[in-house]
């Protein structure tokens, strides 16, 4: 189903100026975001300016140099953008209007600016910003939504370019389902394996750009299905070649390529933001998330006594202990924690039933002993409520810990081999029916796991492992049946194995996932980002032989351990600093927690853990966090325009600095090396340049902290930016050649003329 990029477009944005774009638009990528923010600042400088009483000469010409800077952006920005509307007809009628709308509200902001050479800006016969108060803000409002939709109808194309990259891979999937012969499935496979590597890249991109972590979460749980399915899609198909006549072979193989399919559409709804027959999605509350909005409600009452019904706060309760049932329902749920659950499910009712009979007598009357005895029943109320999160809590991650530490042997898994390989299919139905029994554990295990994950990505992680064991359970069985009729295939038996080592894989994730939950639960680490496993281009080559993964032994991790441990304090140095910020929305504190939780992934693969399986994933893990690193660099250059003129060389220098670092890890990481002796080399030489930049970090976010209360303290505000410097801007003739337009006009080439743009200094 080739679904609509259009339905993804959007912008609802506004600044502390009141200058709102367009309310039918909903900015959803960090590009498009980050691209209106120097415009947003700049056009705020003018807004600002036109109140002020004091008009010096100076003052005059640099709102004049704004007024023509933000036309000259705004006319190179538009050309782009014509550019753009010309390569993609689709597009071009709304494309063309949109760059209309900003040249003309550019050039009013320019003629109204136009007041430097003026001996009286504010008289009536020339009119100016002075003058006209509401022409100005009229300008910057048509200019931000005009420019705004400009970049969203840029993003369409991004979005068109993911849609047909997977339309071009479920094509190659129907051949591949319907080859007969091994020489044809060997050069479809290898058209698919490209076709999969630019698919994993385009949303690889899109999946770092998005603003909402839930989706960021889906995108990457649904990324981690179609690599892991890669691998599986090519020995089932293998198979079945092998063994055309066999029935448990079809149903192996039919059951990796209907999974790569939900996989390729879920990606699809994501970054279409649509779901099939316009259908919402409802996510099954979890017992943390209700226990937070239950206790919001409960602790709101302190300010307003009106704002909801005691109907309402009940629903509320009843659905949480609804789900508790979950809990008090399961088979492997511990009589102890069962009988704790219930008991504390009955003492909730009782406190809300004390809580909403104090709440309405303190409606009627308001006296002081009231409305302390309210105060009291709020306490015991909420109170009661951490302590049934904390029972959940414990019974959920307890039965994980025993479940994952009793199956990890992998017993089954190795019997399931041996007596497939022997041909004996008794015993590889016994083995069967314990791997069900094993599946049907694990899978109630990721259930209660989701109602006590504590983040929504995390919450998403545990479906997504659900999923897994509930898919692959059932594809193991298959294999092993298969290879238990054709003991002496190679193909069936390497077959096997592929969809262990997934169940193995997703063992071993689960370790990882309830440190994660039981990290946030403890507040070690707050919400951390979700990590699945990586794409790892080119891991499946045209000759079908399987790449050895490459792993550290037991030596190498032994001398990389310092390393890795001076790279784990690090990330807690750096995630004691981002708490200290009251925003934890701004740019700086979000890119420092980023860079911190991949580190924290880098740490635990010196240790022989985590979702880092090979050297190749550690390889790719340093690119995105040198990536992150240079992200921060421009907030962090951003953000020198709003401190007190004095701070912002420093500033700038370890923005520098930073900007170096990452460029020699990208470097690094990006070097080609063969054997194993050069592969640690570099191998360690990432972790040390990493460890680096978090050194650099730790110092970075106290500053940043630091000069923000200053600020605060100082003015009240941050001082407005400054405006655009417009020599600095570069237009790339030859890369908007017409044979290049195509690959260079997007929301990059578009982003490039804003965001480029550097200021000049207010003095």
């Amino acid at each position: 189903m080739a679904t609509s990029p259009c339905s993804s477009s959007g912008v609802s944005s506004s600044s502390s100026s009141g200058l709102g774009a367009d309310a039918g638009l909903e900015i959803r990528t960090r590009s498009v975001e980050q691209t209106l923010v120097p415009l947003v600042s700049q056009i705020t400088t003018l807004i600002n300016h036109k109140d002020k009483p004091k008009r010096s000469d100076k003052t005059l010409q640099a709102i004049q140099r704004v007024g023509q800077a933000v036309n000259l952006a705004v006319g190179r920005f538009v050309t782009v953008g014509e550019a753009i509307a010309n390569e993609n007809h689709e597009l071009k009628e709304e494309m063309s209007i949109a760059c209309i709308e900003a040249r003309r509200a550019g050039e009013t902001i320019a003629q109204l600016t136009d007041v430097a050479n003026l001996d009286h800006p504010e008289s009536d016969s020339h009119i100016t910003i002075f003058t006209d108060k509401t022409g100005v803000v009229k300008a910057a409002r048509l200019l931000l939504s005009s420019v705004t939709k400009v970049l969203v109808l840029a993003d369409r194309i991004v979005i068109k370019q993911i849609i047909t990259s997977r339309n071009k891979v479920l094509a190659t999937m129907e051949q591949l389902e319907k080859v007969s012969s091994f020489q044809e499935f060997v050069q479809i496979f290898s058209q698919f394996g490209n076709e999969m590597v630019e698919f994993a890249h385009l949303t690889g991109d899109r999946q770092n750009d998005l603003k909402d972590e839930k989706k960021k979460a889906r995108m990457a749980a649904s990324r981690a299905v179609l690599e892991k399915c890669t691998m599986m899609l090519l020995t089932a198909s293998k198979t079945c070649l092998r063994h055309p006549d066999c029935e448990s072979a079809r149903i192996n193989k039919d059951g990796v390529f209907h999974r790569m399919r939900l996989a390729l559409e879920q990606v699809i709804e994501i970054v279409t933001d649509s779901r099939p027959n316009g259908e919402n999605e409802m996510a099954p509350i979890s017992i943390y998330s209700g226990i937070k909005e239950f206790k919001n409600k409960v602790e709101g009452l302190r300010e307003n006594l009106y704002f909801l019904s005691k109907e309402n706060l009940s629903t509320m309760l009843e659905v949480i202990l609804e789900h508790t049932e979950d809990f008090t329902d399961s088979a492997y749920t511990s009589h102890e924690h069962r009988e704790h659950i219930l008991e504390l499910s009955k003492q909730a009712k009782m406190e809300l039933e004390q809580l909403v009979s104090v709440w309405m007598q303190a409606q009627n009357q308001k006296t002081k002993d009231l409305m302390e005895d309210l105060e009291v029943a709020i306490l015991k109320t909420c109170q009661c409520m951490n302590e049934l999160k904390r029972e959940v809590h414990s019974a959920a991650t307890s039965l994980a810990a025993d479940l994952l530490k009793y199956h990890m042997d992998h017993m089954v898994l190795k019997a399931l081999k041996i007596t497939g390989v022997e041909g004996n299919l008794e015993a590889v139905a016994e083995y069967t029916c314990k791997l069900s029994e094993q599946k049907e554990q694990l899978v109630e295990m990721c259930r209660l796991l989701r109602h006590v994950s504590g983040t929504e990505p995390l919450e998403i992680t545990c479906i997504h492992a659900e999923d897994t064991f509930q898919v692959t359970g059932p594809q193991i069985i298959s294999a092993a049946e298969t290879l238990a009729l054709h003991p002496s295939s190679k193909i069936a038996k390497e077959n096997l194995e592929v969809f262990c080592e997934a169940w193995e894989s997703q063992l071993s994730d689960m370790s990882m996932l309830l440190r994660e939950i039981n990290d946030v639960f403890e507040g070690r680490r707050g919400e951390k980002r979700v990590y699945l496993s990586l794409p790892r281009p080119g891991k499946h080559n045209a000759n079908l032989k399987a790449l050895k993964p490459v792993k550290l032994d037991t030596e190498e991790q032994a001398k990389i351990a310092k390393l890795g441990l001076e790279l784990h304090l690090l990330t807690s140095d750096v995630d004691s600093e981002t708490e200290k910020w009251e925003n934890q929305e701004n740019d700086i504190v979000q890119h420092g927690q980023g860079m911190s939780s991949m580190a924290y992934s880098m740490y635990l693969f010196t240790r022989g853990e985590g979702l880092l399986k090979t050297t190749q994933d550690l390889f790719h893990q340093a690119e995105i966090f040198a990536t992150e690193g240079t992200k921060l660099a421009s907030a962090l250059h951003a953000f020198s325009d709003q401190v007190h003129v004095d701070d912002k060389p420093l500033l700038l220098l370890e923005a520098e600095k930073l900007i170096s670092m990452c460029k020699q890890l990208q470097i690094t990481a990006k070097a080609s090396v063969q054997g194993k002796s050069a592969t640690f080399t570099k191998v360690d030489a990432c972790i040390l340049k990493t460890r680096n930049v978090m050194t650099l970090l730790c110092q970075l976010l106290p500053l940043c902290c630091k000069l923000l209360r200053k600020n605060k303290a100082g003015n009240g505000c941050l001082k407005p930016a400054p405006p655009w410097r417009e020599d600095r801007i570069r237009i790339g003739t030859n890369a908007h050649t017409p044979e290049k337009r195509a690959e260079t006009f997007g929301i990059k080439s578009l982003e490039n003329h804003v965001t480029s743009m550097t200021f000049l200094e207010s003095k």
